[in-house]
Protein backbone atom coordinates (compact mmCIF):
# COMPACT_ATOMS: atom_id res chain seq x y z
CA UNK A 1 0.00 0.00 0.00
CA UNK A 2 1.29 3.15 -0.86
CA UNK A 3 1.85 6.13 1.24
CA UNK A 4 -0.41 9.33 0.90
CA UNK A 5 1.03 12.59 -0.45
CA UNK A 6 2.53 14.77 1.64
CA UNK A 7 -0.17 17.83 2.16
CA UNK A 8 2.41 20.55 3.53
CA UNK A 9 2.00 23.40 1.62
CA UNK A 10 5.77 24.17 -0.35
CA UNK A 11 7.75 26.80 0.69
CA UNK A 12 8.76 30.26 -0.92
CA UNK A 13 12.61 28.46 -0.52
CA UNK A 14 11.56 25.81 -2.50
CA UNK A 15 10.89 28.14 -5.94
CA UNK A 16 13.86 30.19 -4.78
CA UNK A 17 16.15 28.04 -7.12
CA UNK A 18 18.08 27.66 -10.04
CA UNK A 19 14.51 26.68 -12.74
CA UNK A 20 16.24 23.77 -14.57
CA UNK A 21 16.45 22.41 -11.40
CA UNK A 22 12.72 23.55 -9.81
CA UNK A 23 11.31 22.26 -12.86
CA UNK A 24 11.10 18.66 -12.68
CA UNK A 25 11.16 18.36 -8.78
CA UNK A 26 7.46 19.81 -9.58
CA UNK A 27 6.54 16.44 -11.08
CA UNK A 28 3.81 14.65 -8.72
CA UNK A 29 3.47 17.81 -6.82
CA UNK A 30 -0.41 18.71 -5.82
CA UNK A 31 -1.79 21.89 -7.41
CA UNK A 32 -4.90 23.07 -5.66
CA UNK A 33 -7.13 25.64 -7.34
CA UNK A 34 -9.92 26.94 -4.83
CA UNK A 35 -13.19 28.00 -6.99
CA UNK A 36 -16.58 28.97 -5.50
CA UNK A 37 -18.02 25.83 -6.77
CA UNK A 38 -15.50 24.09 -4.31
CA UNK A 39 -11.09 22.80 -4.17
CA UNK A 40 -9.86 21.23 -7.23
CA UNK A 41 -6.48 19.45 -7.17
CA UNK A 42 -4.29 18.43 -10.09
CA UNK A 43 -1.09 15.76 -9.35
CA UNK A 44 1.44 17.98 -12.18
CA UNK A 45 2.54 15.01 -15.07
CA UNK A 46 4.10 17.67 -17.14
CA UNK A 47 6.43 21.01 -17.43
CA UNK A 48 8.03 23.22 -19.34
CA UNK A 49 11.24 25.84 -17.72
CA UNK A 50 12.23 28.97 -18.98
CA UNK A 51 15.20 30.83 -18.24
CA UNK A 52 14.05 34.77 -18.28
CA UNK A 53 15.94 36.93 -20.46
CA UNK A 54 18.52 34.60 -21.25
CA UNK A 55 15.89 32.36 -22.89
CA UNK A 56 14.95 33.61 -26.50
CA UNK A 57 11.89 31.57 -25.91
CA UNK A 58 10.40 33.20 -22.96
CA UNK A 59 8.44 35.63 -22.82
CA UNK A 60 10.95 37.99 -20.61
CA UNK A 61 13.53 37.70 -23.26
CA UNK A 62 13.16 40.78 -23.91
CA UNK A 63 12.59 42.67 -20.75
CA UNK A 64 9.70 43.41 -18.76
CA UNK A 65 6.55 44.50 -19.54
CA UNK A 66 2.92 45.27 -17.97
CA UNK A 67 2.23 41.56 -19.40
CA UNK A 68 5.47 39.74 -17.70
CA UNK A 69 5.71 41.93 -14.83
CA UNK A 70 4.63 39.27 -12.44
CA UNK A 71 7.80 37.01 -13.65
CA UNK A 72 10.29 39.50 -12.16
CA UNK A 73 8.25 39.19 -8.75
CA UNK A 74 8.99 37.40 -6.01
CA UNK A 75 9.39 33.38 -6.30
CA UNK A 76 5.82 31.49 -5.60
CA UNK A 77 3.55 33.64 -7.14
CA UNK A 78 1.79 32.36 -10.41
CA UNK A 79 2.23 34.18 -14.02
CA UNK A 80 -1.26 33.64 -16.18
CA UNK A 81 -0.63 34.93 -19.89
CA UNK A 82 -3.28 34.53 -22.60
CA UNK A 83 -1.95 32.99 -25.61
CA UNK A 84 -2.85 33.49 -29.46
CA UNK A 85 -6.04 35.56 -28.55
CA UNK A 86 -8.03 32.10 -27.20
CA UNK A 87 -6.55 30.18 -24.24
CA UNK A 88 -4.71 31.20 -20.68
CA UNK A 89 -1.60 29.25 -19.48
CA UNK A 90 -0.11 29.31 -15.63
CA UNK A 91 3.37 29.25 -15.27
CA UNK A 92 5.39 29.43 -11.36
CA UNK A 93 7.72 31.96 -11.25
CA UNK A 94 11.37 30.43 -9.77
CA UNK A 95 14.68 31.99 -8.79
CA UNK A 96 15.31 35.50 -7.07
CA UNK A 97 13.14 38.72 -7.76
CA UNK A 98 14.06 40.12 -11.24
CA UNK A 99 15.26 37.20 -12.58
CA UNK A 100 12.31 36.46 -14.20
CA UNK A 101 12.43 32.49 -14.96
CA UNK A 102 9.19 30.33 -14.74
CA UNK A 103 7.74 26.64 -15.37
CA UNK A 104 4.68 26.56 -17.48
CA UNK A 105 2.47 23.35 -16.11
CA UNK A 106 1.85 21.66 -19.41
CA UNK A 107 -0.68 18.91 -18.21
CA UNK A 108 -1.81 17.05 -15.49
CA UNK A 109 -4.17 14.17 -13.34
CA UNK A 110 -7.40 16.04 -11.61
CA UNK A 111 -7.46 13.98 -8.69
CA UNK A 112 -10.29 16.44 -6.66
CA UNK A 113 -13.23 18.51 -8.41
CA UNK A 114 -13.34 15.69 -11.77
CA UNK A 115 -16.68 16.83 -12.00
CA UNK A 116 -16.16 20.91 -12.01
CA UNK A 117 -13.53 19.93 -14.73
CA UNK A 118 -15.61 18.03 -17.00
CA UNK A 119 -17.89 20.61 -16.83
CA UNK A 120 -15.62 23.07 -18.29
CA UNK A 121 -14.14 20.65 -20.91
CA UNK A 122 -17.07 19.00 -22.53
CA UNK A 123 -15.08 18.19 -25.41
CA UNK A 124 -12.70 15.99 -23.20
CA UNK A 125 -12.95 12.29 -24.40
CA UNK A 126 -12.60 10.73 -20.59
CA UNK A 127 -10.97 12.37 -17.11
CA UNK A 128 -7.36 11.80 -18.77
CA UNK A 129 -7.58 14.18 -21.16
CA UNK A 130 -9.42 16.98 -18.70
CA UNK A 131 -5.86 18.85 -18.49
CA UNK A 132 -3.80 17.43 -20.93
CA UNK A 133 -1.95 20.09 -22.13
CA UNK A 134 -1.26 24.11 -20.95
CA UNK A 135 -4.58 25.50 -22.37
CA UNK A 136 -6.91 22.71 -21.55
CA UNK A 137 -5.01 22.64 -18.57
CA UNK A 138 -6.44 26.03 -17.37
CA UNK A 139 -9.82 25.55 -18.56
CA UNK A 140 -10.40 22.59 -16.89
CA UNK A 141 -9.48 24.53 -13.13
CA UNK A 142 -11.11 27.82 -14.18
CA UNK A 143 -7.40 29.88 -14.29
CA UNK A 144 -7.43 33.37 -15.95
CA UNK A 145 -5.53 36.67 -16.17
CA UNK A 146 -7.33 37.09 -12.89
CA UNK A 147 -4.76 34.95 -11.11
CA UNK A 148 -1.86 36.21 -11.96
CA UNK A 149 0.51 37.27 -9.60
CA UNK A 150 -1.19 34.96 -7.34
CA UNK A 151 0.91 33.63 -3.92
CA UNK A 152 1.21 30.01 -3.70
CA UNK A 153 2.68 30.48 -0.31
CA UNK A 154 -0.23 31.89 1.72
CA UNK A 155 -1.77 28.08 2.24
CA UNK A 156 -5.85 28.17 2.51
CA UNK A 157 -6.58 31.85 2.07
CA UNK A 158 -5.27 31.74 -1.68
CA UNK A 159 -7.03 30.51 -5.05
CA UNK A 160 -3.71 28.21 -5.60
CA UNK A 161 -1.01 26.91 -3.96
CA UNK A 162 1.19 23.63 -4.10
CA UNK A 163 1.19 20.84 -1.85
CA UNK A 164 4.42 18.94 -1.29
CA UNK A 165 2.34 15.63 -2.70
CA UNK A 166 4.81 12.76 -3.60
CA UNK A 167 7.56 14.06 -5.69
CA UNK A 168 8.25 11.62 -8.70
CA UNK A 169 11.70 9.78 -8.45
CA UNK A 170 14.12 10.99 -11.01
CA UNK A 171 14.45 7.41 -12.78
CA UNK A 172 10.72 8.11 -13.90
CA UNK A 173 11.55 11.42 -15.49
CA UNK A 174 12.02 11.95 -19.00
CA UNK A 175 13.43 14.95 -20.54
CA UNK A 176 13.27 16.91 -24.15
CA UNK A 177 12.47 19.66 -26.22
CA UNK A 178 9.71 22.18 -25.41
CA UNK A 179 6.62 22.40 -27.24
CA UNK A 180 5.84 24.33 -29.89
CA UNK A 181 8.90 27.03 -29.05
CA UNK A 182 11.06 28.05 -32.40
CA UNK A 183 13.94 30.33 -33.03
CA UNK A 184 17.18 29.76 -31.19
CA UNK A 185 15.19 28.63 -28.12
CA UNK A 186 13.93 25.14 -29.93
CA UNK A 187 16.66 22.62 -29.45
CA UNK A 188 16.55 23.35 -25.09
CA UNK A 189 15.82 20.43 -23.51
CA UNK A 190 13.48 22.31 -20.99
CA UNK A 191 10.34 20.08 -21.09
CA UNK A 192 10.29 17.37 -18.39
CA UNK A 193 7.00 14.70 -17.81
CA UNK A 194 6.36 11.69 -15.89
CA UNK A 195 7.66 8.85 -18.60
CA UNK A 196 4.57 6.64 -19.90
CA UNK A 197 2.13 8.90 -17.89
CA UNK A 198 -1.62 8.93 -19.65
CA UNK A 199 -2.10 12.76 -19.17
CA UNK A 200 1.40 13.86 -20.56
CA UNK A 201 0.68 15.86 -23.70
CA UNK A 202 1.61 14.93 -27.35
CA UNK A 203 5.11 16.98 -28.33
CA UNK A 204 5.06 19.02 -31.32
CA UNK A 205 7.56 21.40 -32.86
CA UNK A 206 7.31 24.30 -33.35
CA UNK A 207 5.12 25.65 -36.80
CA UNK A 208 5.34 29.03 -37.24
CA UNK A 209 1.88 31.22 -37.81
CA UNK A 210 1.11 32.05 -41.25
CA UNK A 211 0.28 35.89 -42.09
CA UNK A 212 -2.99 35.88 -44.34
CA UNK A 213 -2.30 36.96 -47.97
Amino acid sequence: MSARPDRTPLPRPFYDRPVLTVAPDLLGRTLVRRTADGPMELRITEVEAYEGEADPGSHAYRGRTARNASMFGPPGHAYVYFIYGMWFSLNLVCGPPGHASGVLIRAGEITVGADQARKRRVSARNDRELAKGPARLATALAVDRSLDGTDLCTGTDSPLSLLTGAPVPPDLVSRGPRTGVGGAGAAHPYRYWITHDPTVSPYRAHAPRRRPT
